[in-house]
């Protein structure tokens, strides 16, 4: 402490508040690293959960008394106590699911429940289960079901029930096919439910169409999907590029289209019609006096006979026509239209330097025909496909690399403790190598003589004979000249120059030259 004073006394006002300030600085780095390792580690115990279960959650864990942090709707805790308490947390149920199923009947009891009560409860308990059986997908994250069931009594032939089932995803989205699993699942959990009167809603794609009714934007993804997996394995993954529009109906339309050939006639019917007339006449005589007399016989006059037959036949044709009826639902497809980008080949020149060329033209039609067979090409219809080959522009030396580094994998609790041990390391090396070194480099320096130094003090000499002006070597060591003085420990020099010796001695050992001065003074004294 006396040598701390006395180097303080030494300092001007100036370089005591530098000493101040780097002494305070390096105090404060210190308390900072030691508190950010003495923070545990923090790992994540549960995310996504709504604001009731994330309650309930924290207060189990605040009863167990781990420290915990809640970051958004994640709540991370130490890392070294999360398997535990999960499992702690899972035996007390939590985190509970956010809806509830036959365990609602069970606080029923048959006093003071009427029929619309037990029936409003039966629901609501096959709503929960429902639920529960729709999270055990892997991509739902939260689900709830809604049932729309006639409460009416009696006999009944058909029950026009409905539902409808809300999904919240984890990112990987709903497809067709598990829509139409949904669609069964709820159906066939209550009675008399069709398939086609469930409507399964994903929070944020809106409707899921299933497999028999889906819609122009996911005919549109699967052809493209298609067109894509034909072209990678010729081009590469990433090298082709599949646009595709439809134009699809959104309304009812019939068509009735009625044609005549007049080239081509029909027969219809045929008539013949056979005529016969035949007819005889007889004229009467002369008219005379004789004629007039009674009983006059009558005179026979002229007679004539005549006969007529007529055949006649009609046919009946009638002209060829041909009457056609379409009737075209909404959905059907209008016109297709399909573009496609594709990534040129390498191509190395004269010199040695690759580049990007486009393909060849018979490569690009032999495409071409590819894509128009698999997403079914017709020219009738208006449909066009076109398929164009360009360089694909590459990352700038500007880009960055989407993989963290290591120190993106470092949590700043192991930064912490990482830099705090490599300080302390780096102290300790300082304060054990120095002194070696420093030993180390005045043993390896030769010995020089100063002959400009003063002569060593008479006095040195009296002190018990133990000292010799030459400082030659005692036979014990040769290298080494013992020096003893009256109630002071053996001391001993190496041979070198004696005044840089007594100077080293003086700066190594302060006390002991202090008490050896302290007898050079008095001996003086009493000499005198």
């Amino acid at each position: 402490m006396q040598k701390l004073q006395d180097y303080w006394n030494e300092r001007s006002s100036q370089q005591r508040m530098i000493l101040g300030a780097a002494f305070l600085g390096t105090f404060l780095v210190i308390a900072g690293f030691g508190w950010l390792a003495s923070r545990p580690s923090m790992a994540l115990i549960y995310g996504g959960l709504d604001s009731a279960q994330a309650g309930e959650v924290i207060g189990g864990i605040e009863r167990a008394g781990v420290p915990y942090e809640v970051r958004g709707d994640s709540i991370w805790v130490a890392a070294d106590q999360r398997d535990r308490l999960r499992m702690e947390l899972a035996a007390q149920g939590l985190p509970a699911a956010s809806s509830t199923g036959y365990e609602l009947l069970d606080g029923m009891s048959g006093f003071g429940t009427t029929s619309q009560m037990f029936d409003a409860a039966y629901w609501r308990a096959k709503e929960g289960e429902l639920a529960r059986t729709i999270l055990a997908l892997p991509n739902v994250q939260t689900a709830r079901v809604h049932l729309a069931i006639e409460t009416g009594r009696g006999y009944r032939r058909d029950q026009n029930g409905s539902a409808s089932v809300t999904l919240t995803t984890n990112g990987q989205a709903i497809n067709r096919d598990q829509a139409a699993a949904l669609k069964y699942l709820v159906s066939s959990g209550v009675p008399g439910m069709h398939p086609d009167r469930v409507t399964v809603i994903d929070s944020q794609r809106g409707i899921i169409a299933a497999s028999e009714d889906q819609t122009g934007a996911d005919r549109a993804a699967e052809m493209k999907r298609n067109v894509e997996r034909i072209l990678e394995p010729h081009v590469g993954i990433g090298n082709a590029i599949v646009e595709l529009n439809l134009d699809l109906m959104t309304e009812t339309e019939l068509l009735t289209e009625q044609r005549f050939d007049p080239d081509q006639r029909a027969l219809i019917s045929t008539v013949v019609e056979e005529t016969t007339d035949q007819s005889n006449t007889t004229g009467s005589g002369a008219v005379t006096a004789a004629s007039n007399l009674p009983d006059a016989q009558q005179q026979p006059g002229d007679s004539s006979q005549s006969n007529r037959a007529e055949n006649r036949s009609q046919s009946n044709f009638e002209v060829s026509r041909v009457t056609r009826e379409v009737q075209r639902q909404p959905g059907s497809t209008r016109r297709m239209t399909v573009a496609v980008l594709v990534n040129g080949t390498v191509q190395a020149d004269a010199q040695g330097q690759t580049s990007l060329v486009p393909r060849p033209e018979a490569e690009l039609q032999t495409l071409r025909e590819l894509v128009a067979s698999a997403v079914g090409y017709d020219e009738a219809r208006g449909d066009q496909i076109t398929v164009k080959s360009l360089p694909f522009a590459t990352l700038g030396e500007s880009g960055t690399l989407a993989a963290p580094g290591f120190l993106d994998r470092l949590a700043l609790n192991d930064l912490a403790r990482i830099a705090l041990i490599g300080a302390f390391a780096l102290a300790i090396a300082l304060m054990v190598l120095r002194p070696v070194l420093r030993n180390r480099a005045a043993a390896q320096q030769p010995p020089q003589l100063d002959n400009s130094l003063p002569p060593m003090p008479p006095m040195m000499g009296g002190l018990n004979g133990s000292i010799q002006d030459d400082f030659e070597p005692s036979p014990d060591n040769p290298r080494v000249v013992p020096i003893e003085f009256p109630g002071v420990e053996t001391l001993s020099l190496p041979p070198a120059d004696p005044v840089a010796r007594l100077k080293a001695l003086m700066k190594e050992r302060h006390d002991e030259s202090v008490k050896i001065l302290s007898g050079w003074i008095d001996n003086k004294e009493k000499v005198n």
